[in-house]
């Protein structure tokens, strides 16, 4: 998918090796640093960095809270062989289990491999303190029995065969209310404007909604300025992605309840 739409695109328009390291007005424009020692000048920058944006700090210092779940990340490659019980269970999409206040959700992924990560409710340290080397394979499996103890073996085969190391996740949300005072040549998109869980499946619904709409401000004859082509984006884009991250608090919550499992069919029905 990465190739086929950078092919799609003018020569240079996407610049690889290029990380952000810093940025500064300089005569009306916006001067990017990166760290390979080149420079960039900008009349406009927007900031689609995800959920760990160094753009975001230039437009506002409101951050995100935890959610209260930490996931372990896991991919199992070649699956069809290496994981074979659960490749034919996913078969070519996705598995979500639940039980005992704890979720575990598998994908298939184009390549042949598996994604999958477990979820359950835990301090927002916990993937620091909990002792858990989480390179150590034999150590995750233990704890995973554990954590998982009412829980069919079938699932210890992800483990198993994962790659490693695997990857603890506290889960973060922006606040709902959050807001700032629009900038004339700068915004942001995707997770770097709204980061949610991903427990509503809306994270790149509302990316792909943003570039749209964004787009659309900027190119239309609404408005005077970019200035005003943003704030009039940035006011649609975190109204809608204020609603979105309502209903993903309230699925992550029920997901990792003692109902998951009449939720979970009640949004699907």
């Amino acid at each position: 998918m990465k190739r086929i739409l950078s092919e799609s695109l003018h020569p240079d328009t996407v610049v690889w090796d290029g990380q952000f390291i810093s940025m500064s007005p300089q005569n009306g424009s916006l001067k990017l640093a990166f760290q390979n020692g080149r420079t960039a000048m900008a009349d406009l920058v927007i900031g689609a960095c995800g959920a760990n944006s160094k753009i975001r700090s230039y437009i506002t210092d409101v951050r995100p809270f935890y959610a209260g779940v930490t996931v372990v990340e896991g991919s199992v490659y070649n699956s069809g062989a290496t994981s074979p019980d659960i490749h034919k269970v996913c078969n070519g999409g996705k598995i979500f289990a639940f039980g005992e206040e704890k979720s575990l959700i598998v994908s298939s992924k184009g390549d042949g491999s598996m994604a999958f990560y477990t979820g359950h409710k835990t301090t927002q340290m916990w993937g620091r303190e909990c002792g858990i080397d989480f390179s150590d394979r034999p150590q995750v499996l233990s704890w995973f029995k554990t954590e998982y103890s009412g829980w069919n073996n079938v699932w210890e085969e992800l483990f198993k065969n994962a790659a490693l190391p695997f990857l603890p996740r506290p889960k973060y949300c922006m606040p709902l209310d959050q807001i700032w005072k629009t900038l004339p040549n700068l915004t942001m998109l995707g997770d770097a404007a709204h980061l949610i869980p991903p427990y509503a499946g809306e994270g790149v619904n509302m990316a792909m909604q943003d570039a749209l709409g964004l787009s659309r401000c900027l190119t239309g004859q609404n408005f005077a300025d970019v200035h005003a082509a943003i704030a009039a984006y940035e006011k649609q884009m975190l109204t809608r992605s204020s609603a979105t991250a309502r209903l993903t608090l309230e699925s992550i919550n029920a997901l990792h309840d003692t109902e998951a499992k009449p939720y979970l069919i009640g949004v699907i029905s």
